[in-house]
């Protein structure tokens, strides 16, 4: 059994009152399976709910009790079935008790893994806790709390509870919710249970963490405040970037009935001498190079070695500031945190000492970080001071990257009041352009911030996965449109301009808006070709029009094809179509058509420029959509076509425009090397005769 693999039971309360958030906790946990599936694929997950009419669990039949919990699925290894079942869940018709649901829970990870502590053990809790728990038989509903939280510290286990409020508990007993909140504190004093409480189902999706991450430490060793004085600290990521998977190539040449076939491709590269004989240099025969104008100069691994910065490992203090001479926006990169050597009671005081002084005095300290031994560069940063509000935690330091002098951009605009007066907005203008911006603050005052940073998920990794779960049962399957919840973090929120659609009539009232000359002659770009044989003229009053709808919204046409009037913008719009996966390969198809066919009815030459244009195009076009290989095969295609119709000519104006071979450094997916596409020109020239 893999010492890291989790072992997981989701309580799911599907009462009538979780009706209408119901489509957020499938979303939610389906999206909780679809990333285990990518990087835990080896992790466990039952699903249990409770609040329906009937009941199926293992305890009800053993010891009765336990009534309305069903176990629609054992605890078992992540894989796509799972996702169908939690993107189902019954609707339920009587309230349900979490309790109870806990109980079931612990039950099955008991009998399940019995005294096996390995792994990690955990319980993920969904309700709303606005109905009233059953009562013991025995003692009070506390002490039956307090006997299941011993239980499960004895077992190893976690808890995580999310409670779905907001307008669900406007007409619920304030009392019930009361002893609810009670009893839920308790596990979280007695046990590793973490308790979240939301109002939205944005929040939902962003509440529950769907992708567990192990802190592990970047730096253990002395903070050096000065040379006589040093305190043991340890240092973590606070923070990190969450970044799409690493995709993999893949084959299907392994046969299906082979267990053991990863199915991936692994990538070697050889190096032979340029003189075109085929023998493989080995490794140790190998020196890079490095450009120096025209030549190129080798630097041995020990000659690179000796000139190299090597810093030694550390962390030195370089002096205090005052907190307001460090500006916010110059933070750079993650956030780190610097905490007392666990365990080390004297360095838990020194911490605490320094940073509860530096608090006082409101204070920051400047300090030199090399994190490594070896590490080439030095990391000059700014210390804050966080003072915990818990007794059981220590405090510690923030630490945030600070940028050097060569970093730092700086951009000077200029004054409003140095426009002419009759572009400043008078008093009227200027009332309304504050308010405007006061109705879009996240965190007005005396309401609750919006879209908090903890409980709003990333809509653009969250889509990524869903369309991901989707393509691996419907390999054609398109990308899925934005889903509802995420157009809330996305786009504007209705309700809010609907209550403040005073404050935008009375902006609209005070700025009068003129149509744009400009957007008016580029609308011609986006028109399609008059088709042969039609007979609508194109009058000045049909150009207005699509000019108007272009600012007020997308074209009223869509180009489907590539015309021979604006072939280069024609292909950039179809590339930019996402209605449907398969506008990229069709524009890169007909493309490459019209290339050729200005090649063909060119007379002496006067296509040429026009179809240097459209290879451009393409060029730039697969290097966005990261689609290297149709145009490289092109590329190839192109010379040998050259070559037969003795277009040489042509040929030549390639190399001096660099359209060459798209290489590995513009593209990952590219075979080709930076070397080759460099040398693809060369190659090519014919050799001259003897």
């Amino acid at each position: 059994m893999a010492r890291n693999k989790e072992k997981l039971v989701l309580l799911l309360d599907v009462g009538p009152s979780m009706h209408s958030v119901l489509p957020e906790v499938e979303k939610v946990c389906s999206m909780l399976v679809e990333k285990k599936l990518i990087f835990r694929k080896n992790d466990e997950v039952g699903v249990v709910v409770f609040g329906t009419e009937e009941t199926n669990n293992d305890l009800t039949k053993e010891v009765g009790g336990y009534d309305n919990i069903v176990v629609l699925e054992d605890i078992k290894v992540v894989d796509g079935d799972l996702i169908d079942t939690l993107q189902k869940l019954p609707r339920g018709t009587v309230d349900g008790d979490f309790l109870d649901a806990i109980v079931v829970g612990m039950d099955m990870l008991i009998k399940k893994y019995k005294d096996i502590h390995k792994g990690k053990k955990r319980l993920c809790l969904i309700t709303n806790a606005i109905h009233p728990i059953k009562d013991s038989l025995e003692g009070t509903k506390e002490d039956q709390v307090e006997t299941i939280a011993a239980q499960m510290t004895a077992q190893g286990m976690k808890m995580e509870s999310i409670v779905v409020r907001g307008r669900l508990s406007q007409d619920a007993n304030t009392r019930i919710m009361n002893e609810n909140d009670r009893l839920l504190s308790i596990f979280s004093k007695q046990t590793c249970t973490r308790t979240v409480y939301v109002d939205s189902p944005t929040s939902l999706l962003g509440a529950l963490k769907t992708r567990r991450i192990t802190p592990v430490t970047v730096f253990r060793g002395d903070l050096e405040l000065s040379p006589n004085m040093k305190i043991k600290v340890w240092v973590y990521k606070r923070t990190q970037e969450e970044k799409f998977p690493t995709l993999k190539k893949y084959s299907e040449k392994a046969t299906q009935t082979n267990k053991f076939a990863t199915h991936q491709v692994k990538v070697d590269y050889e190096y032979k001498s340029v003189d075109g004989s085929s023998k493989v240099v080995p490794p140790e025969q190998r020196i890079k190079g490095y450009r120096y104008g025209p030549q190129v100069v080798p630097i041995s691994a020990a000659e690179w070695d000796a000139v190299k910065f090597k810093p030694e490992k550390g962390v030195k203090l370089l002096g205090f500031t005052d907190a307001s001479n460090i500006i916010r926006h110059y933070y750079m990169k993650d956030v780190y945190l610097f905490i007392a050597e666990p365990g080390n009671t004297r360095a838990i005081l020194a911490v605490s000492a320094i940073a509860r002084a530096m608090k006082e005095m409101n204070k920051v300290a400047m300090l030199r970080c090399v994190w490594r031994q070896g590490q080439q560069n030095v990391v000059l940063g700014v210390l804050t001071p966080n003072i915990s509000q818990n007794d059981k935690i220590p405090d510690s330091f923030y630490f945030n990257v600070l940028p050097f002098i060569e970093d730092v951009r700086e951009y000077q605009f200029p004054s409003v009041n140095s426009f002419p007066v009759s572009w400043q907005p008078n008093e009227q203008q200027q009332k309304a352009a504050d308010e405007l911006v006061q109705m879009l603050n996240l965190a007005p005052s005396g309401k609750e911030e919006a879209l908090l940073p903890d409980f709003t998920p990333n809509p653009v990794l969250q889509r990524f996965y869903h369309h991901l779960e989707l393509k691996s049962k419907q390999p054609d399957a398109a990308v899925p449109p934005l889903d509802g919840t995420l157009k809330r973090i996305t786009e504007p929120d209705p309700e809010l301009f609907f209550e403040n659609k005073s404050v935008i009539d009375a902006l609209r009232k005070h700025f009068e808006l003129k149509e744009n000359p400009k957007l008016k002659k580029s609308a011609r770009l986006l028109l399609p070709e008059k088709p042969s044989g039609s007979n609508h003229e194109d009058g000045d009053a049909d150009v207005s029009a699509q000019a108007v709808n272009s600012i007020e919204k997308s074209p009223v046409v869509k180009i489907e094809k590539i015309g021979d009037l604006t072939p280069v913008q024609d292909f950039e719009v179809i590339m930019s179509r996402r209605d449907s996966p398969e506008w990229v390969g069709k524009a890169i198809k007909e493309m490459r058509d019209k290339i050729l066919g200005l090649l063909s009815d060119s007379h002496e030459g006067d296509n040429h420029l026009k179809a240097l244009e459209c290879i451009a195009g393409l060029r730039k076009g697969c290097i966005l959509e990261q689609e290297p290989e149709p145009y490289n095969n092109f590329l190839r295609y192109l010379n040998l076509y050259c070559q037969q119709k003795g277009m040489s000519n042509f040929w030549q104006l390639l190399a001096p425009r660099k359209l060459t071979l798209i290489s590995k450094s513009e593209a990952a997916d590219s075979d080709v090397t930076d070397d080759e596409a460099r040398r693809f020109f060369v190659k090519a020239e014919p050799k001259p005769k003897d």
